[in-house]
């Protein structure tokens, strides 16, 4: 039982903010994956979000320089973009699930940019993505519907 009062209470209590703020972050963006029927949403984006600030700040936490800290930002890139991978499909000349891939990585660096206190960037990179999913969509079908002004003949 020592070991309770010999916690940092004001540590964890730092640590639970930054993890929920992350958290917070990342639900918008696993929302509307889970709205569009795709296969990362509203479990998968928090997740990743709460993963990768609990990597760094540990990370922060434990190392004593920025080399070692850069290694551990390395990783969790690395990482999370196998798991971005896994999101991707390809079938019959078809691929689909590169905007979830890149939403995936992108949530990371919102984990990320919330454990080195830099709420300015992980809030802008949520709103941006957020953004991205709401509108992106219609600008492409229209760009999708609008006749082509090339003819394919002369195309290389």
């Amino acid at each position: 039982m020592d070991f309770v009062l010999e916690l940092d209470w004001h540590q964890i209590w730092s640590h639970f903010y930054h993890l929920v703020v992350a958290f917070l972050l990342a639900v918008p963006l696993g929302w509307d994956r889970e709205q569009e029927s795709h296969g990362a949403g509203l479990r998968t984006f928090p997740l990743v979000a709460l993963g990768s600030c609990a990597y760094m700040l540990t990370g922060i936490n434990v190392l004593n320089s920025t080399d070692a800290e850069a290694r551990v930002m390395y990783g969790i890139l690395t990482g999370i973009g196998f798991i971005g991978g896994g999101a991707i499909l390809k079938e019959r000349g078809n691929v689909a699930g590169t905007a979830t891939a890149a939403s995936i990585w992108n949530t990371g660096a919102i984990g990320m940019a919330v454990a080195w206190d830099r709420y300015d960037i992980a809030l802008v990179l949520s709103a941006l993505n957020f953004l991205t999913f709401r509108f992106m969509p219609l600008l492409k079908r229209k760009v999708d519907s609008s006749p082509s002004t090339s003819d394919p003949k002369t195309e290389f």
